[in-house]
């Protein structure tokens, strides 16, 4: 350090001499920083040619800031000596915010937000919006669609489908388009000036299309005193190619900015903080743009494909120099965020950079400790980062998301909770200057207040810290700002509408939320007390969900998050158990009778020569005897209390959640199923049981029939007697605990026939069973091949059978079970869930990122061995090309191999046997159709690649016949009348989907797509238990819905008891 240097510092920070508060170390170090930033490289913004040179150049300040660093730890009190010291800052007083706020409300006054004025959004349109929730999700669902809309007259169409006749009258008006409110919307209704107003509304928060069309606007803000913070908006990114498309979009926009930038007078507000100089390009990144794999289950190979995309931009960054900055995204990622931020600011090449930043949101309850990680790895690196401190924008979906999974809600649930972590994060970061450039985004006056109230006390000067608002927003307090001195800065989107029309949505439902601070002052004009009052937690009432017993109050069994370390480390633990058992002979415990069959051999798919467990299989004489007891033992069965048998269905499911990773492993392994796949199929068993468990308490109790006096009429259920389970190995616990547990629970006696393809799932069903209390002769499993199951079907003592497989097999048994055998004494009852052929729709409305994702997701997942599979995409001619275009580069960048593997998204199908039929149908598919993609596929394993077929025709077998893999025929529609015909063209009924903005034509789906599971605007596979019954007609099935309220009556008889109670002339009381 030069000698004149440290004699500065010695002379500035000399008043603190004697004094042991933090703060006052914290002046000192921060009166360091800035010296030795000032007589270091880093004074000069253009002075980056290279890493090496960069990083030579930093070095001295690097020690430096690491010595001073030493010095500010060593100087604070005892509580206070972790490696970032923490100090417990007192709140500024109230009196000093309202001082703060009244002064800023004066600065701001006389200007109101442009996004209230009525020059481009009716001032009553926007009123019903803040009034009506209806109207209000009408109006942003409209805005979203319109830019995929081509056709004028559509948008017009769209408008009555959304609007209606009724409130358009009000809404068209004040657009010009008072013909809304005729029953012909005619000449006077243009559909280009709809969306004249809706591209008007685009440009005030989006800055250009393009960086090139944007600089004018950026230039104009740094004359006016304000810096930028570019966000380059663009489509969700799901394949590699766009991926890649997003990376160089961002040099360019770099390399372009640096340039402009150059050419603009300095201005040193906007060019230097507290700790040197600042650049004045910045750039706003969002790090899932760069990966179609970011994935928390996957931090691993997450961080790699995002470093191979990221690496080139963070160089050019320093070269030039610029600031770049992680925004925060979708909670259930934000932890791989963090990771991926600090590991990557740790490597060599990168850990002197000191533009690098990460935005935060204040709503997450784990912020605090995020930070607190954040200042401790900072002070240990040697090189400043941006904190942008925001309060969130992803409430309202994420909170959605985590309610649908059945997930804790990792987010404060009231925006009170959130404003008071905010101002408890201002101080803590205001505090910590020394090793960070704090940045505080936020629209709310008694946030600005309260941010200046803090720094005034810590006596910090104003070039500490910035504030970030958004482009088009809050222009008043821009105004205040700026007049202030302050350093502002203004998160400015640039990219296309359409892509860009998500952004708009979001930034429109913060203007209209309820608790919208611009809306309070700007709308509904409260007063300055209560906008600058205090946010206070005393009685606050929390959100209850309540969780009573009985079907109506049942709750899904929450999938695993895999965001979660601990949630990861179990199911590579549970792996690695599993792993060490493997190739072993498995012996069911107490069956009571020994099997006469030839051993099993179950083996991996990934790994075909891989032994995954031994278990004997049944003979036809083991079948007979297992039969025989079963009978023996229905009567006791059948006279279990309800509650016993209810209790024991509850402990399996107890069972199943304590063995939960374990049993995934082993579905992994056997199966080829990835880690969610796998997971889902143990949670599904779980719900089965804990729903019929419930349902039945619902149903097993007498009902009376009428109330007429004088007669006693009920309903009564009683088994029907030994059932045969015959179950499929695409969801080998799940469907066959469905299946077993209804006709347990309503005291049947199961014959359980697991599949050959997966014997091991079905040993661990029937041991968790007899665990949990089924006695002896009431289950037997009997694992084999098809022989096994026709002598089930054909014996005289099954009264019911509950099948799940294809459709050949299911008619044979339905033929099969309709021939009376000798002995028999009941009609056999046949509950048959066979194949689908299911297509899904995307009309031209249809939002592309969610339509693509949902259906390679859906013909994908499991490699397509599910009957609910996509097997067909039907898709309206005006987008065919687009979606045929990007449906090939997101097929091409899926994660094909290992499912043992966190990141695979595809794994192998079941065996050769499989592989060799889907593989014969490809090669119809080429001799049928245009090959579009074929994936190549890892070696050894039973794989196949997605496959994707395009120009299909509904006489093309692989239009018509189930496959069972991961291939997917594609097929044009004109219109959506005729894709509903398409869809409808096979013999199959089972699921099926739609993707449309269309009002109109998601009713019209609802009306004519003949399945038994429609989804709309979702995957088609994944159904939950009680939330989606699940079930088909025609030829793919025929019984009442799985996990429905109907499917435990399919297990009984029932029986009507009538009593006549006058007896001579004597009424008995009722």
């Amino acid at each position: 350090m030069p000698t004149s240097v440290a004699m500065t510092i010695a002379q500035k920070s000399a008043k603190f001499k004697g004094s042991n508060t933090s703060s006052a170390c914290v002046a000192s170090l921060v009166v360091a920083i800035i010296l030795s930033l000032e007589h270091s490289a880093i004074a000069s913004p253009y002075c980056f040619r290279g890493k090496a040179k960069y990083v030579q150049q930093h070095t001295e300040v690097a020690q430096m800031f690491q010595q001073n660093a030493l010095v500010y730890t060593a100087s604070v009190s005892p509580s206070h000596c972790s490696e970032v010291p923490m100090p417990a800052l007192s709140p500024p007083s109230e009196s000093a915010i309202n001082h703060i706020g009244e002064g800023l409300a004066r600065l701001a006054a006389g200007k109101a937000p442009t996004v209230f004025e009525g020059r481009w959004w009716s001032h009553q349109a926007l009123n019903l919006a803040m009034h009506d929730s209806h109207f209000k999700a009408q109006l942003f669902r409209f805005i979203d669609v319109l830019p995929s809309i081509t056709d004028d007259g559509q948008v017009v169409s769209l408008a009555r489908e959304y609007f209606g006749d009724g409130e358009a009258a009000l809404f068209g008006s004040h657009w010009g388009l008072r013909a809304m409110s005729a029953t012909s919307l005619g000449a006077r209704l243009s559909g280009k000036a709809i969306r004249s107003q809706i591209e008007h509304m685009g440009r005030n928060f989006i800055a250009g299309a393009t960086v090139e069309e944007a600089a004018p606007r950026l230039s104009d803000l740094w004359r006016h005193g304000r810096a930028w913070s570019v966000d380059l908006l663009g489509e969700a990114t799901i394949s590699d190619r766009e991926a890649d498309r997003y990376r160089d979009r961002c040099l360019e926009a770099l390399t372009f900015l640096a340039r402009e930038a150059s050419h603009w007078p300095p201005l040193p507000l906007l060019e230097r903080d507290h700790l040197g100089p600042i650049p004045r390009v910045q750039l706003s990144i969002k790090i899932s743009a760069l990966s179609p794999h970011l994935d928390p289950i996957d931090p691993e190979g997450s961080y790699r494909s995002v470093l191979s995309r990221l690496g080139p931009i963070l160089d050019l960054a320093i070269r030039l120099p610029a600031s770049l900055i992680f925004d925060m995204e979708q909670a259930e990622t934000k932890t791989l965020l963090v990771e991926i931020f600090i590991r990557l600011f740790a490597e060599s090449s990168y850990k002197d950079y000191p533009y690098a930043g990460l935005a935060l949101q204040a709503y997450h309850r784990e912020t605090s400790e995020d930070i607190e990680r954040l200042l401790a790895w900072t002070h240990r690196r040697g090189a400043p980062i941006t904190i942008r401190l925001v309060k969130g924008a992803y409430w309202d979906s994420d909170r959605v998301r985590y309610r649908q999974r059945g997930w804790p809600v990792p987010l404060f649930e009231q925006k009170i909770e959130t404003d008071v972590n905010y101002e408890m994060l201002t101080r803590l970061l205001l505090s910590q200057t020394s090793i960070i450039r704090p940045a505080f985004g936020t629209h709310n006056l008694r946030t600005l207040a309260y941010i200046e109230a803090v720094a005034e006390s810590l006596s910090l000067p104003p070039e500490t810290w910035e504030y970030q608002m958004i482009f088009g927003m809050a222009e008043p307090f821009q105004q205040a700002m700026t007049q202030l001195g302050r350093r502002l800065r203004l998160y400015t989107p640039v990219g296309e509408l359409l892509p860009g029309m998500a952004y708009l949505v979001r930034r429109l439902l913060e203007n209209t939320s309820n608790e919208s601070f611009l809306r309070k002052e700007y709308v509904e004009s409260q007063p300055l007390t209560a906008l600058l009052a205090a946010p206070h937690l005393e009685g606050l009432k929390q959100p209850h969900l309540s969780h009573h017993s009985g079907t109506s109050d049942f709750r899904n069994e929450p999938p695993r998050d895999f965001s979660r370390a601990d949630s990861r480390a179990m199911m590579q633990q549970a792996l690695a158990t599993v792993r060490s058992q493997l190739g072993r002979q498995w012996t069911l415990s107490s069956q009571g009778q020994g099997l006469t069959g030839p051993p099993i051999e179950s083996r991996n798919p990934a790994r075909p020569e891989e032994v995954v467990g031994i278990v004997d299989s049944a003979s036809a004489d083991d079948v007979e005897q297992a039969v025989h007891r079963a009978v023996e033992a229905l009567e006791s069965w059948r006279n279990a209390p309800t509650e016993q048998r209810v209790e024991i269905l509850r402990t399996a499911a107890s069972f199943m959640r304590s063995r939960r990773d374990e049993l995934a492993s082993w579905e992994i392994l056997e199966c080829g199923k990835p880690w969610r796949e796998a997971d889902a199929d143990i949670a599904e068993a779980i719900d089965f049981l804990e729903f019929y468990a419930a349902d039945w308490l619902r149903l097993s109790p007498s009902k009376r029939l009428g109330q007429e006096p004088g007669e006693l009429n009920y309903r009564l259920y009683s088994p029907r007697g030994v059932t045969a389970v015959m179950a499929p190995w695409n969801f080998p616990l799940a469907i066959p605990a469905g299946m077993v547990s209804a006709a347990l629970v309503t005291g049947n006696p199961v014959i359980f026939k697991p599949s050959e393809r997966s014997p091991m799932m079905g040993y661990w069903l029937t041991e968790i069973l007899r665990e949990a209390g089924v006695p002896e002769g009431v289950v037997c499993c009997l694992p084999g091949g098809p022989d096994i199951g026709r002598s089930l079907v054909c014996h005289p003592d099954i009264a019911t059978i509950a099948f799940t497989g294809s459709k050949d097999v299911g008619l044979g048994i339905l033929k099969d079970a309709g021939t009376l055998m000798p002995g028999q004494r009941v009609v056999k009852r046949v509950l048959a869930e066979m194949g689908g052929k299911n297509a899904i729709i995307v009309d031209e409305t249809a939002d592309l990122d969610d339509a693509i994702t949902g259906v390679v997701s859906s013909f994908t997942g499991y490699a397509g061995q599910k009957c609910s599979a996509c097997s067909r995409a039907i898709v309206h001619a005006a987008i065919y090309d687009t979606f045929l275009d990007r449906l090939k580069e997101s097929v091409l960048s899926l994660k094909v191999g290992n499912p043992e593997e966190p990141g695979t998204q595809v794994g192998p199908v079941i065996d050769r046997r499989a592989q060799l039929k889907i593989q014969e149908y490809v090669e119809i598919g080429k001799k049928e159709a245009g090959l579009l993609v074929e994936r190549a596929v890892p070696e050894p394993g039973c794989y196949v690649g997605p496959t994707v077929f395009a120009d299909v025709v509904p006489i093309h077998r692989i239009a018509q016949e189930e496959i069972f893999g991961p291939v997917l025929a594609v097929m044009k529609a004109q219109s959506f009348h005729q894709a509903l015909d398409l869809a409808n063209s096979t013999a199959y009924a089972l699921t099926g989907g739609v993707y449309s903005r269309s009002p109109a034509y998601l009713e019209l789906a609802q009306q004519r797509f003949d399945v038994g599971n429609l989804y709309l605007n979702r995957p088609i596979t994944g159904a939950l238990v009680g939330r989606q019954p699940f079930g088909g007609h025609r030829l793919s099935g025929v019984g009442a819905k799985a996990g429905g309220e109907e499917y435990l009556t399919q297990f009984v008889v029932a029986r009507v008891i009538s009593e006549q109670t006058l007896r001579r002339g004597f009424v008995p009381p009722e």
